[in-house]
């Protein structure tokens, strides 16, 4: 039975008005992160819901709400419970929508061979081990990957309406070309052929509710890359690019297209940074260095991280255990989760002001 008591809804909500989204701007009240609150004699209870399971001032924000609601005369107990509801990027609806997809991030490269198919796939394994829905779609579809990096070849099934059904692994939804070819059989394809398959995989696949599906682009900046881009509806882009000059000329190049069609950049991720002596822990710059940094800072784009050259790194792709999954208490994942909760956070901001906007022009 609940006892009478002096402490009130509007006194909680007016206490958590003062906890501010360092990321967002803005009070937890006005953000609308407050949900069921329960008071009981001297105890109160509430849910904090978060913009994104992976928010990585999570434990910070939860924090200084329970504080800033003990601070009201006479509670003795407060609860959060942290929950997350992801929103739907506003940029989706513009073009041709993936149902019940509420963000897609693509990850891309100037040019072949910085690793972006190794970033594309940690990156995803990081989000889902946050406990997000994540979807993982292979268009890079000369050269397809994913299927080895992620420990799975199987033929993809169809449902009756002949749509494609996503094979999973630790975790992900995924859909590859490389599911639909033996490994030595190349795909010999002109450009139309290829946007038809790369349409049916967007359009055509039953993704179920995702919070955020990460799409593995073509290297390169050619016609067929920027017809992709076109028409995906896309959230925003993660550029990879090595310290080494000429793959960061290529990256310049890729941050000047997603410019010009209007996709936003969350930011940029230098992979092979460095190489880590595992005996003595001196590192080497081998491909020089700074070279990410430098190109953020002159496009005015996050630097998401540095990815070291490393031998479980490149292993776990190898053997279809991703680090993030083998190694889930090491160093390198532990970058890659960092780099995912940058990237969550990124996306977060961009949601909330698009829906601002959108508030704005209907008022």
């Amino acid at each position: 039975m609940t006892e009478e008591t002096n402490i009130t809804q509007a006194m909680v909500l007016d206490a958590l008005r003062k906890v501010m989204d360092p990321e967002l701007g803005k009070d937890l009240v006005t953000l609308n992160m407050i949900k069921d609150i329960k008071i009981e004699a001297a105890n109160v209870a509430f849910s904090l819901v978060l913009t994104t399971p992976a928010c990585p001032l999570k434990k910070e924000i939860t924090e200084a709400a329970r504080n800033a609601v003990l601070a009201i005369p006479g509670i003795n107990e407060v609860i959060v419970e942290t929950k997350s509801d992801v929103p739907i990027s506003r940029r989706i609806p513009d073009k041709a929508p993936i149902p019940n997809v509420r963000n897609t991030i693509a990850v891309a490269s100037g040019k072949g061979g910085v690793g972006k198919s190794t970033v594309a796939v940690n990156l995803a394994l990081a989000l889902a081990k946050s406990g997000a829905r994540v979807g993982l779609l292979d268009t890079d579809i000369y050269g397809p990957s994913i299927p080895m990096m992620m420990g799975i070849k199987e033929p993809l099934k169809t449902t009756e309406g002949e749509k494609l059904i996503p094979v999973t692994n630790h975790g992900i939804k995924l859909v590859s070309v490389g599911f639909m070819l033996d490994e030595e059989t190349p795909l010999i394809w002109r450009g139309p052929l290829v946007m038809q398959l790369v349409k049916q995989f967007l359009t055509g696949v039953v993704w179920g509710e995702l919070d955020y599906l990460v799409i593995d682009l073509p290297p390169g900046t050619g016609d067929a890359q920027l017809t992709l881009v076109q028409t995906i509806p896309l959230t925003g882009v993660i550029v990879v690019t090595t310290p080494q000059d000429v793959a960061l000329i290529d990256a310049r190049r890729a941050i000047k297209m997603f410019h010009q069609v209007n996709v936003p950049i969350l930011g940029i991720v230098e992979n092979m940074s460095f190489f880590q002596c595992p005996h003595c822990g001196e590192k080497t710059n081998i491909f020089s260095q700074g070279g990410g940094e430098k190109t953020s800072e002159r496009y005015q784009v996050a630097f998401l991280g540095k990815i070291p050259i490393d031998t479980q790194i490149r292993e776990g792709g190898d053997t279809g255990r991703p680090i993030v999954v083998s190694e889930p208490s090491s160093p390198q994942t532990g970058t890659f989760i960092d780099i995912s909760e940058k990237v969550a956070a990124k996306i977060s901001v961009l949601d909330l002001s698009e829906n601002q906007s959108e508030t704005l022009i209907n008022e």
